[in-house]
């Protein structure tokens, strides 16, 4: 449909219509005093070659190389196949809305319905729901459905967890009587159990957990789970980085009750910054504290396949005193570009793209920690990230690798400040041998300076 824009006849037409003799009478109603009565400070219009030349000036000023990027920490740089960009943008997605009316609804349906499905197999739980923002909101909302659940004041989160979920953790909770309490970490990277068993007890709703965690280390999920369920509180898996999902047991099989996390990894372009993708799954046990939405499957009067809302607890649907969330968005065209990536892949295809990840790291970190003054910060195994401790400290140099259009990694002492000189490297199936190479050779260069 092409648009057409209003001749001076129509809005003549219009306003004659309604009886009025200019626009302006519309906005009778508002006090004088509080109009503007001058132009907006914007810039004219510009004609469309105006508008190109515009663009590409600004673009000019960019570096005119893509850094070579080390940069994880819940932000991934992965492969998309260019059938999900194609797939995605057709017409019949445009406008993946709510689907409020399931007769007109019958595509973003099956589509949240096939992803519902995925997810389950993925994590190993019995439902899911495709209506989150986040890892971040969903890390919160699991925190908050496990209360719902064991109506008992603690949760214990580990400092392993990505230091913005906590936060937005914290934030969800701070007003609602909730007592959060951090569990350190040990020399392998991972959640301190000794620490742990001390501080559960029977007021403790849940224990979070994240694997891999933060500093790219994989979790004794199984181990966290069982200590949990000793003490009668449920065991929350978080996924920052979903790709690991194709190849590490799965959090249902190591006991967990709620897995919630990122699903940036599936077919989501960084895009500076957003729009990211939230997923939940837990056991059927607590369908009905869990938030936001699920497509079903069912008959029509004729008999045939189609799909519904099987259920949705936010306050926009039912008695706000009665709703689970107050999500209102199911994210529909993320969760369809996520859905496209894993039909692309398969099983097959998952298996081999975590594996280069797991690969490429190991490689990476064995090349870096043979340089004389780098050192592996933590023992236990990684899976696309790890951490590193350097003789100078790691803002030095990131601003010498800078110069080399090379982003060596995150600096970890503005969230820790005892990991001083330390850094978190990620590398992905798109980083290349040569680029892994090319990273040690700076460090060794920097470090013998």
């Amino acid at each position: 449909m092409k648009y057409n824009s209003l001749s001076q006849n129509d809005k003549k037409e219009m306003l004659k219509t309604i009886g009025i003799s200019s626009p302006d009478k519309l906005f009778d109603s508002i006090p004088d005093d509080i109009k503007l009565k001058k132009d907006l400070n914007i810039p004219s219009a510009l004609s469309e070659p105006e508008t190109w030349d515009t663009f590409n000036e600004l673009a000019s000023k960019n570096s005119p190389e893509t850094p070579l990027s080390f940069l994880g920490g819940g932000a991934y740089l992965h492969y998309i196949p260019a059938a999900v960009d194609y797939l995605s943008s057709r017409g019949e997605f445009v406008s993946p809305y709510t689907p409020y009316q399931a007769e007109v609804s019958q595509g973003t349906l099956h589509l949240i319905f096939e992803f519902q499905t995925m997810i389950c197999q993925l994590t190993g739980m019995d439902i899911s729901n495709a209506s989150l923002y986040d890892g971040a909101s969903g890390a919160a909302e699991a925190v908050l459905m496990s209360h719902r659940i064991q109506r008992k004041p603690k949760i214990l989160i580990p400092k392993t967890l990505h230091p913005h979920y906590r936060q937005v953790i914290q934030t969800y909770t701070k007003n609602l009587g909730l007592e959060i309490q951090e569990v350190s970490y040990d020399e392998s990277g991972q959640m301190d159990t000794s620490e742990l068993k001390k501080k559960l007890d029977k007021e403790t709703s849940a224990v979070v957990c994240q694997s891999p965690n933060f500093f790219g280390v994989i979790e004794d999920l199984e181990v966290i789970s069982k200590l949990a369920h000793e003490s009668d509180a449920l065991s929350i898996s978080v996924v920052a980085e979903a790709s690991s999902l194709g190849i590490l047991k799965s959090p249902g099989e190591m006991g967990a009750d709620i897995v919630t996390g990122e699903a940036q990894s599936f077919g989501i372009p960084l895009s500076f910054g957003g729009p990211y993708l939230g997923f939940m799954s837990c056991r059927k046990d607590f369908l009905r504290q869990f938030p936001g939405r699920i497509s079903g499957q069912t008959k029509d009067v004729d008999g045939k396949r189609g799909f519904v809302l099987t259920l949705s607890t936010r306050e926009q649907h039912i008695r706000r005193e009665r709703a689970t969330s107050n999500i209102c968005t199911n994210q529909a065209l993320c969760m369809l570009r996520a859905t496209i990536f894993l039909e692309l892949l398969g099983k097959k295809g998952m298996r081999e793209w975590a594996w280069q990840n797991i690969q490429k790291a190991s490689y990476a970190n064995k090349v870096l920690t043979d340089i004389k003054g780098v050192e592996s910060r933590f023992s236990g195994q990684i899976y696309n990230e790890f951490v590193i401790k350097t003789e100078k400290k790691w803002r030095q140099i990131q601003e010498e690798l800078k110069k080399k259009n090379i982003v060596p990694g995150i600096s970890l002492e503005k969230y820790y400040p005892e990991l001083k000189g330390c850094g978190l490297v990620c590398v992905t199936e798109t980083r290349k041998k040569k680029d892994i190479d090319t990273l040690a050779e700076a460090f060794e260069d920097l470090l013998k300076s």
